[in-house]
């Protein structure tokens, strides 16, 4: 048996794909399903209770649970895997959006266990993306993540879900051709002394090897490449389109786990690698990502659908990822990590809210509903609960995530930055407008359409569901310091030593 943990994030969703191939009926689909998702979430907690064992004992290594395995020779391709502090955030955020999608998934029609296959397959690359130090098999990994959201959403999506999926994938497949670019590129100048090339982002890193000419052409190229992913202005149509016609489950892990890809890559690789661009060109990338926040709170605004509502919203929130990650200081980038985790709880509790709704009002536009507070009070709670966290509420975590963030951009003492922060603040106020709006019309409004009344609440698979995401997203609103410790050892001294700062 594999000796390192993490190869298991592999391995227990690939026993997942044998096990639904042999399932005959819905029962042996949802055990299949509910079973792997769970030892999943159990193998993350242990390597969390693992990884911050090993940092207490001392350890000091950037990367922990390094082990590799060599693939492809000639190329120098090797199967590298190791976690630091985001790393251990995201695989858990991971297994805990995959178990309650498959919760969310519990009905699903047609064709339930191609359904999960599918999610399945997404799952494997969204784990291998986050375990892999290689660049080859990231972006392997990366491919295999996005390629499955096109017959999620074309065979089990709804409205006009051909045009959507189609556009969701052409957009970023062109991302993906961007960010294969520029990781040759930077493999190809991984050895500027006429030493072995290499894929390794760390020894790359350790090297400092990227000549700084050759930074100024690679940083755009990655950084737009993840950038696409995690929904940058004005690489961001996809977005909406894509999470109104997605399935339940689909559009939770794609905004609460799949953007994290982006916001993720463009750290661990375009700002990790290349931090000397990153440092003059982010400026550039600074205003585009500002338009995001800004943007992305006006456009939610004006919509009456929830899921595209709640899908501008995250055109929004994935843009204060890039915004504070461009900011290139530890308390902004920590405020990025927080939010990323804030934001994909807290946008998967939306989406499966809304599907539950939808699953029984048959309808998404908030102009023919209201009331529901009176009829399905339980979700009608836990959407008020989503809300408050997405406008910033203390005690939950969308208020300590948007705080680090602000606090750290405005340690900048120049007028371009603090400009910036503080337009960015506007979004706090953009948004309460909106989850305000949704919230009094559609679960305190008068009832619009009588059938309504005889709607039930939630079942006892979507209150554990619900209950799940609630509960983590209460746990780091109230415990932020577990999650700055876990997360203080990702940022690598050299880095900042690089950019100047602190």
């Amino acid at each position: 048996m594999f000796e390192n943990i993490l190869i298991y994030f592999v391995v227990i969703p690939l026993v997942m794909l044998g096990g639904l191939a042999l399932c005959k009926n819905i029962k042996q689909i949802r055990a299949v399903a509910v079973v792997g998702s769970l030892a999943l979430v159990g193998l993350s907690i242990a390597l969390l209770l693992g990884y911050l064992e090993q940092r207490a004992a001392g350890a000091t290594a950037e990367m922990l649970y390094v082990d590799s395995w060599s693939w492809f020779a000639p190329l120098n391709i090797n199967l590298a895997v190791g976690v630091d502090g985001i790393s251990v955030a995201m695989l858990l955020l991971s297994a805990i959006i995959l178990l309650t999608g498959s919760f969310a998934s519990w009905k699903i029609e047609p064709l339930p266990k191609e359904f999960f296959l599918w999610l399945i397959l997404l799952s494997i690359g969204v784990f291998g993306f986050f375990i892999s130090i290689d660049l080859f098999t990231m972006f392997m990994f990366y491919e295999v993540a996005l390629i499955p959201m096109y017959l999620l959403i074309g065979v089990w999506g709804s409205g006009n879900k051909n045009y959507s999926a189609m556009k969701l994938t052409l957009m970023l497949m062109g991302g993906s051709a961007f960010l294969m670019l520029g990781l040759i590129g930077i493999y190809y100048h991984s050895a500027p002394e006429g030493g072995q090339l290499t894929w390794n982002i760390i020894e790359i890193a350790q090297n400092n090897a990227i000549e700084k000419d050759w930074q100024y052409f690679l940083f755009p190229m990655t950084f737009v490449g993840f950038g696409v992913l995690g929904a940058m202005f004005p690489f961001h149509t996809w977005s909406p389109d894509g999470h109104a016609s997605a399935p339940t489950a689909v559009s939770m892990l794609h905004a609460g786990v799949l953007m994290k890809l982006g916001g993720y890559g463009c750290f661990r690789v375009a700002i990790y690698l290349m931090p000397e661009a990153a440092n003059e060109l982010a400026w550039i990338f600074l205003i585009l990502t500002g338009i995001s926040v800004v943007y992305g709170a006006f456009s939610a605004c004006v919509q009456t659908d929830l899921k595209y509502i709640n899908a501008y919203s995250s055109v929004s929130h994935c843009g204060l990822v890039l915004f504070a990650i461009l900011m290139l200081n530890t308390t902004a980038m920590t405020g990025a990590i927080m939010q990323m985790l804030s934001h994909g709880l807290m946008t998967a509790l939306f989406f499966a809210l809304i599907g539950m709704i939808y699953g029984r009002t048959h309808t998404r536009d908030i102009r023919m509903m209201g009331g529901l507070m009176k009829i399905m009070p339980f979700l009608a709670v836990c959407y008020v609960i989503a809300g408050m966290a997405s406008l910033g509420l203390p005690g939950l975590s969308g208020f300590v995530a948007e705080m680090t963030i602000f606090i750290g951009s405005f340690q900048h003492t120049d007028m371009f930055h603090r400009v910036f922060t503080i337009v960015a603040c506007c979004s706090i106020v953009i948004t309460a407008v909106y989850i305000l709006r949704v919230v009094g019309k559609l679960l305190f409004g008068p009832v619009q359409d009588k059938h309504h009344l005889e709607l039930t609440d939630a079942t006892w698979w979507e209150r554990l569901s619900t209950i799940t995401l609630i509960v983590c997203v209460a746990a780091i609103g109230c415990f932020p310091n577990f999650f700055n410790d876990l997360i203080k050892f990702t940022f690598s001294p050299e880095i900042f030593t690089v950019l100047g700062i602190n």
